[in-house]
């Protein structure tokens, strides 16, 4: 099996496990990982966050980006565009949102952001000991990573998701932390 071939399994694999998740369970463990990164952001004084607008059984950090916003700190979300580039958008409300590529969401008001970010929020499908993330595919995050080696960056996963070694390609970008608690 190639390593795109293993990548897809996986991605099917994680896909089907995060779909079977109890409401109530998915719910207490959100909230755990929106208090927890919610902690790390006021400890380190962070003022600039890039963090993702979770869509289907992603973990839901809506309640931490409206926690954010109501703290005045800068939360800013991608806008997927063609050729694997975000655009990245000040979120000055989860009201007021657009639908784009792939049932993904982002700010609808075109407040580009192009500063440093100090925390990255990194959605994904897997992960490893070695802190590598399975994404979905389509390299978006990976590009956007490079771009930013300063920035801190955390992966956010459910237990089940953690695998012995995440299929890796050159391209593939290493997180400073992977944040994953019990369930």
């Amino acid at each position: 099996m190639t390593i795109k071939e293993e990548k897809l399994f996986l991605r099917q694999k994680m896909l089907a496990a995060r779909n079977q998740i109890e409401p109530n369970q998915k719910a207490t463990y959100d909230n755990y990982i929106c208090q927890t990164i919610l902690s790390l952001i006021l400890k380190n004084n962070f003022s600039t966050v890039h963090a993702y607008i979770p869509m289907a059984q992603e973990i839901n950090i809506r309640p931490l980006l409206q926690e954010l916003i109501n703290k005045k700190i800068t939360v800013v979300c991608p806008k997927t565009l063609p050729a694997r580039n975000l655009e990245n958008r000040v979120l000055h409300s989860l009201q007021n949102l657009e639908t784009g590529i792939k049932g993904t969401q982002h700010p609808a008001l075109p407040d580009v952001y192009a500063g440093h970010y100090d925390l990255i929020i990194v959605p994904g499908l897997a992960f490893d000991d070695q802190n590598y993330r399975l994404g979905y595919g389509g390299g978006y995050y990976d590009n956007f990573l490079m771009t930013h080696p300063q920035a801190q960056k955390i992966g956010i996963f459910y237990p089940f998701q953690q695998v012995a070694q995440v299929p890796r390609e050159e391209h593939d970008v290493c997180l400073d932390r992977v944040l994953v608690g019990e369930f």
